[in-house]
């Protein structure tokens, strides 16, 4: 498959070398404590430090991107939420006001708030990442959501992105979103690479009701006739179903591990863009991590689909980057492990025989 400019990002993504978790394996287990009882926090910890090439991983800046993108299978009653709701919330993560801005405060991490797509014109709004690649989605029941070029494009810009975090210092990146009906485009995934029936991948978002879910399911029945989304090109089934700010985020995590930079999925839509952006760049693993399990009804069999595990599980569903926050600082505690803490011979402790 031919991804133009994409295609020179994905080629940069190498699986990491076995040689690579040596080093920090070797020291993990020589610190004054038993083998394996810090449990997953010594993987964590072992994965950061093979992805910087490094016996003792260092977390610095840590940064998230929440990006913005309006949907227009809005049109077909699948959120309890109007679109204007998508400009008023980016404007409220400006003003410091949304969970996600409590969230980032707490763990010292920085936001950063892009516009890829919401069907609105912010004009000059103050730090605002102006990327607009178009004023929304059209309505996937009726044809694709958007043309492969502009998928295309958004990828492109998500992935300058990271790469822009990375020469800024960024050690621990994460991405979340913001975009009513973006639920829909991640279960119509779902549907496709899990092989479930609609009704088995959706899940009530915002918070629909019966009738509601029914709508959502109906919709990606439709869209999937519609546009025989072609399962051998990640690209052809993002730009059909999904939306500008799940591509960018597709973008954020293949330029994430183009630079080398660890990267923190959120939820379930940050989570399907994790999904398409693996299909097209399988040696993503090495470098992702998985927040939490949401609370969303197809995100467990979303992330079976990535053969990687939730650090968390808290029963959230809200988005914006917030899972992908309180994941850094285990991430982040979990390298300080492997840095700071005394080894046997340093501490003068006697192993085991």
């Amino acid at each position: 498959m031919k991804y133009g400019e994409v295609s020179e990002i994905i080629e940069k993504i190498n699986p990491l070398d076995k040689a690579a978790y040596a080093a920090p394996t070797a020291r993990m287990d020589d610190l004054t404590k038993p083998p394996g009882s810090l449990g997953k926090l010594e993987d964590i910890a072992i994965k950061v430090a093979a992805i910087q090439g490094a016996e003792r991983p260092r977390i610095g800046k840590k940064r998230i991107y929440t990006l913005a993108g309006d949907h227009g299978v809005t049109e077909e009653g699948v959120s309890a939420f109007p679109s204007e709701v998508t400009p008023q919330m980016v404007m409220n993560f400006l003003a410091g006001g949304a969970a996600i801005n409590v969230l980032t405060r707490h763990v010292g991490s920085e936001i950063q708030v892009a516009d890829l797509g919401v069907a609105y014109d912010f004009g000059d709004v103050p730090g605002l990442l102006p990327l607009k690649v178009g004023m929304g989605t059209a309505n996937f029941t009726k044809g694709p959501a958007m043309s492969r070029d502009a998928c295309l494009e958004a990828v492109k810009r998500g992935a300058k992105l990271a790469m822009d975090a990375a020469e800024d210092g960024v050690s621990l990146l994460g991405v979340g979103e913001m975009g009513i009906g973006n639920t829909t485009s991640a279960a119509a995934f779902l549907a496709l690479y899990g092989d479930l029936d609609p009704d088995e991948a959706v899940g009530r978002g915002t918070g629909v009701d019966d009738l509601g879910l029914k709508r959502k399911a109906d919709a990606i029945r439709r869209g999937i006739k519609v546009n025989e989304p072609d399962l051998n090109d990640p690209i052809d089934v993002l730009a059909k179903l999904g939306g500008y700010e799940i591509a960018g985020m597709t973008g954020v995590y293949l330029g994430a591990a183009a630079a080398g930079v660890p990267i923190v999925a959120d939820g379930f839509i940050s989570t399907s863009s994790a999904l398409i952006a693996s299909k097209l760049a399988p040696a993503l693993a090495d470098y992702l991590f998985l927040s939490h399990l949401s609370l969303e009804q197809g995100h467990r069999k979303m992330i079976e689909l990535t053969g990687l595990t939730p650090l968390l599980e808290l029963d959230m569903r809200l988005g914006e980057g917030t899972g992908a926050a309180l994941a850094f600082s285990i991430i982040e505690g979990a390298t300080k492990i492997l840095s700071e803490m005394a080894t046997f011979s340093e501490a003068g402790v006697t192993n085991k025989e």
